[in-house]
């Protein structure tokens, strides 16, 4: 299980071995994220899908207010987070991922200012989906 390859991303390194793909948050190959397979995700998108109902909850008390400023506001982030939860839901919490089961690997560049560059991933996880 030799290193190829070692890089940094946002919230640690990802390792390219010669039979899989791993991602640790401290550096280590050993020390594996934790291996939880896309649980961890879900409650997150859980949470700002709370959030947002709440925006809209406050979005609506401001339009029947007649307080336009704040139904713009709010609305807007309400949606804007419903948006962003319905496109993560098909992301993947998975720290390991092997090489023969990767369909695709794609580099999207960063736009100046606004994003980063990153690599998506497609694979098939242990179920049978494509993440």
């Amino acid at each position: 299980m030799k290193t190829e390859q070692t890089f940094k991303t946002k919230t640690g390194f990802c390792h390219i071995l010669t039979d899989k793909i791993v991602l640790t948050r401290d550096g280590i190959v050993g020390n594996v994220a934790e291996l939880t397979n896309g649980k961890s995700i879900y409650r997150t998108l859980a949470i700002y899908g709370v959030f947002a109902i709440f925006m809209l909850y406050y979005a609506y008390q401001s339009f029947v207010n007649q307080e336009w400023f704040w139904t713009i506001m709010f609305g807007g982030i309400g949606i804007y987070l419903i948006y962003n939860v319905i496109k993560s839901s098909n992301y993947s919490a998975t720290p390991i991922i092997e090489r023969n089961k990767i369909k695709n690997v794609e580099f999207k560049p960063a736009k100046k200012f606004l994003t980063r560059s990153y690599f998506k991933v497609d694979f098939e996880q242990i179920d049978g989906k494509i993440k």
